[in-house]
């Protein structure tokens, strides 16, 4: 078996008209391209063969930025490969010896047409920085032969960088000025829509934010349609959320995972937990953990009922039964249910003291969120509430997220406490720990001093 990876250079510069197409440099977004990409070349084995490059400038800037220094004994500039005819391609590698891969660094259309020549089925474009991994059944590099090849992995920037994917992305539908309930269902077919091309992004898991951006998505449209099925009851709404909200909480553990881990990066630790964190380990694990979750992710998205509950839920908002139940909402339902829950959460609150378990704060914390996607559904109504309750729930939020991060640490602690060697790793984390709590404790007194959301003291 023989593996080709090919690689088209990144965006280059047309600025210059008096430079050859031999000499054209990058440009800043070919630049800004390659960063991510590289990231995933290393991830796919890339650099554990030689690497072929055309000795066009463009090109040439491409592989100094994929490759780094220390990494380059392996690399080969090959004049032959600055062509924009496939065949040329083909005679080049037929006349390879016995390396196991091949990486090419070069442009199109030759690198399409090679394509499409070894596969039975391409992918329809091969953009800048884009690259191509594909098998070949085959002992002798002089056997190629067309349709004989097997695709094993094809990204884009866009597929690795949320930055490069969101470039250009249209925006929700409908003015902002205006209430949603008058566009719902444009609004959530652009979020279903937004939902599927992140998938990608999100399965590949090169950049957290695609997680992050993917949750946002899937959660505001069951926001959306858990506040309209409020309003209406309406039963067949009510059924197809159920789906979207397992698959929504699919996405939790991965999500606090990552945030853990960036907040480990950020955190100023003295000497003895620092020395903790690296001694026991720790990082490793949840780094292993968050691998874990993102498999079964990943695992998730690619499957059949994944796909039959997305085509559901696209089948319902698209409806005319869906597009009925909405055209209908005026403000006065809004508020009478914003009412309803406002009432819920005052009381709530009223309830809670400095010694309430840290679930009361996390059922007020999701009282609060329905209350907010309640709100946005008439934005110029309700404005000013919804500027209110955007502090609230970041302080919620800060609540939520020390209580995740001091159970996580917690049990790794628990885990390792009757090892011998781990005493003094489980006196830093017992240190860290300690800081977290006392930082949690003075979010639950922010929330407590804040009251319901008339002002009202908590009692």
């Amino acid at each position: 078996m023989k593996y080709l990876y090919l690689i088209r250079h990144a965006k280059s510069s047309w600025t210059d008209d008096s430079l050859r197409d031999h000499q054209r440099p990058l440009n800043s977004r070919g630049q800004k391209q390659l960063g991510p990409i590289s990231g995933a070349l290393r991830a796919a084995g890339v650099l554990d063969g030689p690497i072929f490059c055309s000795n066009a400038t463009r090109a040439q800037q491409t592989l100094a930025g994929l490759i780094p220094d220390d990494l380059r004994q392996n690399t080969h500039t090959e004049p032959e490969l600055y062509t924009f005819n496939y065949k040329v391609l083909i005679d080049w590698l037929r006349q390879r010896r016995d390396e196991d891969s091949i990486t090419l660094i070069g442009h199109n259309p030759a690198l399409q047409e090679l394509a499409d020549y070894l596969l039975k089925q391409a992918p329809e474009s091969f953009p800048t920085c884009a690259f191509m991994q594909i098998s070949l059944p085959i002992k002798h590099w002089h056997k190629l032969a067309p349709g004989k090849g097997q695709l094993e992995q094809f990204l884009t920037p866009k597929d690795v960088s949320y930055g490069h994917f969101n470039r250009k992305r249209k925006k929700v539908p409908g003015d902002a000025d205006a209430p949603l309930a008058r566009y719902i269902p444009e609004a959530l077919q652009h979020q279903y829509q937004r939902m599927r091309d992140l998938e990608t992004g999100v399965v590949q898991g090169f950049d957290d934010e695609f997680l992050h951006q993917y949750r946002i998505a899937i959660r505001r449209s069951r926001a959306i349609a858990e506040s309209v099925s409020e309003i209406r009851g309406d039963t067949e709404l009510r059924k197809q959320i159920k789906p979207l909200k397992k698959h929504a909480q699919a996405t939790s553990q991965l999500r606090d995972l990552h945030v853990f881990l960036a907040d480990l990066e950020q955190w100023q630790l003295d000497g003895g937990t620092h020395a903790a964190l690296t001694c026991s380990g720790a990082r490793s694990y949840f780094a292993n953990q968050a691998d874990i979750e993102h498999q079964a992710l990943a695992r998730r998205i690619a499957s059949k009922k994944y796909r039959k509950d997305m085509d559901g839920w696209h089948r319902l908002i698209t409806s005319r039964h869906f597009e009925k139940i909405t055209r209908r909402l005026t403000t006065k339902d809004i508020q009478k249910a914003l009412s309803k829950r406002m009432t819920q959460y005052s009381k709530q609150t009223r309830q809670l003291g400095s010694q309430a378990p840290d679930e009361d704060y996390h059922r007020l914390r999701k009282l609060l969120k329905r209350i907010r996607y309640l709100a946005e559904l008439d934005k110029p109504v309700f404005r000013e509430m919804l500027r209110q309750l955007k502090y609230r729930q970041q302080r919620f939020g800060d609540f939520q997220d020390l209580h995740v991060q001091i159970s996580l640490l917690t049990g790794f602690r628990d885990s390792i406490a009757t090892e011998p060697d781990m005493l003094e790793s489980v006196a830093g984390l017992n240190s860290l720990i300690g800081r977290l709590e006392s930082d949690k404790s003075g979010v639950r007194d922010d929330i407590l001093n804040l009251g319901d959301i008339d002002g009202h003291p908590v009692l």
